[in-house]
């Protein structure tokens, strides 16, 4: 049976829904600071902040000739983010914007990781509002960026090379400003969005799936759907280390295309 929110009862087997759509949405405050209510993606967002703070903070206050293990992961994020991100990609100039690479790198890594951390699997990025907020964080950069690099005449070079025959200005202007003022950061957060909330959608189903195979109206366990439950209790557990790679690759090429938009800005000419 199938019936609203507020009648469900799993162990009698009737199925909840929504009472709303926006239920799927919107998650209720958990508590309130003043008039503000702090839902749980709020709480998850400073959380994960916080994390980051006190990953760097304490992997860099004091340093060492022998460093200690959380020195060495801190310092070999921020080789990889300053060598292989911030100077690789974007070349002269980079080292400007590797605090900038550094905190969102580190920020989407901590927000797509607590999809796969127990009590919480949740991943933050899978909430529209923080992709979109992120990317829009670039898009002023690397606008900001080619502003500073060549003034007045930045937007003229963006949406029209140089070179180009007066009759497709109109038509390679119109392309050109859809595909970067306003596809690109819309893309570069929608990617980031749709990975997390595909694994977590997989991740939660399979999972599920097999604890209701194994579990049906209070018998435990239920006789023949065992192996059932079983498989799809394995292949979650497959996916879930599958989720933790894209996790981190997630993050990774987030930061690495934020570089490569910033880049465009600071050297047109490659």
């Amino acid at each position: 049976m199938i019936v609203a929110a507020e009648s469900c009862d799993i162990i009698d087997g009737i199925v909840c829904t929504p009472t709303s759509v926006n239920e799927l949405f919107v998650f209720k405050p958990i508590f309130y600071i003043g008039e503000m209510g702090i839902s749980r993606t709020h709480f998850l967002i400073i959380f994960a902040a916080l994390l980051v703070v006190a990953f760097l903070f304490f992997g860099l206050r004091k340093k060492s000739v022998v460093p200690s293990r959380i020195q060495s992961m801190v310092e070999s994020v921020v080789t990889l983010v300053r060598e292989d991100i911030a100077m690789s990609v974007i070349g002269k100039g980079g080292e400007a914007y590797v605090p900038y690479l550094l905190s969102i790198f580190l920020f989407i890594l901590v927000g797509n990781l607590f999809e796969v951390t127990p009590l919480i699997n949740f991943p933050i990025t899978s909430r529209i509002a923080i992709p979109l907020l992120l990317s829009l964080i670039t898009y002023v950069l690397f606008l900001v960026a080619g502003i500073r690099k060549q003034g007045k005449e930045y937007f003229t070079h963006l949406l029209w090379p140089p070179g180009l025959p007066v009759a497709l200005k109109p038509l390679v202007g119109f392309i050109e400003f859809v595909s970067t003022l306003v596809v690109r950061p819309v893309s570069l957060a929608i990617r980031l969005f749709a990975n997390l909330v595909a694994g977590h959608l997989m991740l939660s189903l399979l999972l599920v799936s097999g604890y209701f195979f194994i579990y049906q109206n209070g018998v435990w366990p239920v006789p023949g759907k065992i192996p059932i439950g079983l498989a799809w209790y394995t292949f979650g557990l497959a996916i879930y280390g599958f989720e933790i790679v894209v996790s981190i690759l997630q993050a990774y090429i987030f930061t690495l295309l934020s570089a490569v938009y910033i880049q465009t800005s600071l050297h047109p000419e490659h």
